[in-house]
């Protein structure tokens, strides 16, 4: 006779940390990759309460290849997703990517964003209480 395994023990989940072992954190009821991240979040709230910066977006998207068909499939477009776009009071704009480390995978984006968009990404790390570019 076969027995059969609870459903619940099959689906139940270990832990909440990313194959790169970042803690997701919730911040005003925003969940972010990891703490660097939301650290970087709030460190820009308190950029835009002084005035320095102007705004910022989370998370926002680009496209780095259209999808196309090819032979009667369909081929998904392939996107960039930075973790900021900021706003400064002078006019500028940074595309700010908080890493823990660099991967191919990012790098290849990372260079594919610059053909298409000529705009380079910051990528910061948090080191002790400071970020520093990477």
């Amino acid at each position: 006779m076969r027995q059969s395994i609870p459903r619940s023990s099959l689906t139940r989940r270990t832990s909440t940390r990313s194959k790169y072992n970042a803690k997701k954190v919730v911040i005003d009821n925003i969940k972010f990759d990891s703490k660097a991240e939301a650290a970087y979040y709030q460190q820009l709230k308190l950029l835009k309460m002084s005035g320095e910066v102007v705004s910022f977006d989370l998370q926002p998207e680009f496209v780095l290849q259209e999808s196309f068909r090819k032979n009667g499939k369909l081929y998904r477009a392939i996107k960039y997703r930075a973790d900021f776009l900021v706003r400064y009071k002078d006019g500028h704009e940074e595309l700010i990517d908080v890493k823990g480390m660099l991967t191919k995978e990012f790098r290849i984006k990372q260079k594919l964003f610059e053909l298409r968009y000529m705009q380079s990404i910051k990528c910061l790390k948090l080191k002790g209480r400071q970020f520093v570019e990477v």
